[in-house]
């Protein structure tokens, strides 16, 4: 039976326990064991436990191990393998189980952020349908049956009342059909020429290449933690940025650094990150702590993610709220006022 890959969540919950029982000196056979035997829930990962298992006790690495499985994404694999080779696996399960569940994290509020505004959106489009199905109706109804001027005048209001949420209606189905499509590239795999019509839009902009750095950051500390070498480090974590501003600014990081120079000062020259995030580059770099600036630089970076997803968020929500309150309440409104008339005439 074919098996499903391991969320962010699972996989950060797998290395933060085998990097545990390494650091405690147990071997790899046993470690796999215990956990097996903490598991029972059942599951793909109770499954996979079990090819584990039988791949540690044949004499296999972790990683061949992992492999085995089938459940764990492919540069999760490339992390161990390296950690095993530079004998710092300890350190790189750590650093995965951080990763994953960064990412985790960063997923889940940036799907809170989408799911907000689609759920708003949906909210208007439905408020406006029954304002043209029943609502506006019901108010003409009330005009055929009555006579003179003022009923007259008052289909003049009607008409507008009709425009507006008609209108109102159009704009707000256009944009979900809009996002509908987006959502749609995205999963078949057209996620390049999603983010292009993106990076137009300054907001989306910032956040993309925000988020691009975030996970190209996250790599490079974990390539490094497994003793990998800078070049190929930078390199290799360029693949997990997924924006292509960022990746143009990293090649030319790869060319100031073929000249020899180290990632700090070629980041700090080519503005990879902020001025004061550069700065603080250089200083782990020349301290001898360059993994531990580049965790804090990993978590500084999810963080102001986080402050512009919130910003976006805070601009779409007013607009959408402003659009629903204005085109009721002066189609309301446009109703409202003839027949206030004709029982102010009548009074």
């Amino acid at each position: 039976m074919r098996r499903g890959k391991l969320d962010s969540l699972g996989v950060s919950a797998f290395c933060e326990s085998m990097a545990m029982m390494v650091q405690s000196g147990i071997q790899m056979d046993e470690a796999v064991a215990l956990l097996r035997s903490g598991s029972g829930q059942g599951g793909p990962l109770e499954e996979g436990l079990v090819i584990m298992q039988a791949e540690t006790e044949a004499g296999k690495g972790l990683s061949a191990a992992m492999e085995a499985t089938g459940l764990f994404p492919e540069y999760c694999l490339r992390m161990v393998l390296a950690g095993e080779k530079a004998g710092r696996l300890e350190d790189v399960l750590f650093q995965l189980a951080r990763y994953y569940e960064d990412q985790k994290a960063m997923t889940g509020k940036l799907q809170s952020a989408v799911l907000y505004p689609v759920a708003m959106l949906g909210l208007i489009i439905i408020v406006l349908i029954v304002m043209l199905a029943m609502v506006l109706p019901a108010f003409t109804d009330v005009y055929d049956s009555l006579t003179g001027s003022l009923t007259a005048s008052a289909y003049g209001y009607v008409r507008w009342a009709y425009a507006l949420c008609w209108a109102a209606l159009a704009v707000m189905a256009a944009l979900a059909v809009i996002l509908a499509l987006g959502f749609a590239l995205w999963n078949a795999g057209k996620r390049n020429s999603v983010e292009k019509i993106l990076h137009r839009i300054p907001v989306c902009a910032s956040i993309l290449d925000s988020l691009g750095m975030f996970r190209f950051t996250a790599a490079l500390s974990t390539f490094l933690a497994s003793g990998e070498i800078q070049d190929i480090a930078v390199a290799e974590s360029r693949k997990m940025a997924s924006c292509r501003p960022v990746e143009e600014r990293i090649d030319r990081c790869v060319s100031r650094m073929e000249q020899g120079h180290g990632i700090a000062q070629a980041a700090y020259d080519e503005r990879l990150f902020e001025p004061v995030y550069g700065r603080m580059l250089l200083a782990g770099e020349r301290s001898g702590s360059l993994e531990s600036v580049l965790r804090k630089l990993t978590g500084l970076l999810a963080d102001h993610c986080t402050d512009l997803v919130d910003r976006l968020v805070g601009i779409v929500d007013p607009v959408l709220s402003g659009v629903l309150m204005l085109a009721v309440g002066l189609s309301l409104l446009s109703v409202m006022l003839p027949l206030i008339g004709m029982m102010n005439s009548m009074g």
